[in-house]
């Protein structure tokens, strides 16, 4: 199974130490050269950045359809728009992006998207997250991850 990730849900599990879950619930995780750039390269002396470009199972992809990529990018950035290409390009099972734009525009090509929400309560569902509660804590306090009530519900049951 293929999944292609944008940078924010990897930036916020990388901050809480908690990367290791899209390991878990994926396997590997395809990033496109904008993402690996805004962690790897620019964000690597940020929090979240460091130890980044070693993890074996994340693999960097050059997106091909530059046209479209460009197209995209008038209501998005970067990253958001080489990742939604190359999930299109990749025949991705998921496209994992918490940025509403990004989403909604994945969704007109076709592509099934989930958020870090989601991520979060699959790997619950599947016994791999047993301190979501605690988890959670962590994302809003050292990644500034917003959660609304009802969505935190989701992921602890």
């Amino acid at each position: 199974m293929i999944a292609v990730s944008d940078a924010s849900p990897l930036i916020a599990l990388l901050r809480v130490r908690r990367v290791d879950l899209l390991r878990e619930v994926f396997g590997r995780v395809v990033v496109p050269d904008a993402v690996w750039h805004e962690i790897a390269e620019a964000g690597k002396d940020k929090a979240g950045g460091e130890g980044f470009a070693s993890l074996e199972w994340i693999d960097r992809r050059t997106v091909s359809d530059q046209p479209l990529v460009s197209l995209l990018r008038q209501n998005l950035g970067a990253g958001e728009a080489e990742a939604i290409v190359l999930a299109r390009e990749a025949g991705a099972a998921f496209l994992i992006m918490d940025e509403r734009l990004g989403r909604t525009a994945a969704k007109k090509l076709g592509l099934n998207v989930v958020g870090l929400v989601g991520v979060l309560s699959e790997a619950r569902q599947r016994g791999l997250l047993q301190d979501a509660d605690e988890l959670l804590d962590r994302l809003r306090g050292e990644a500034g991850f917003w959660l609304s009530d009802d969505l935190r519900k989701f992921v602890t049951g």
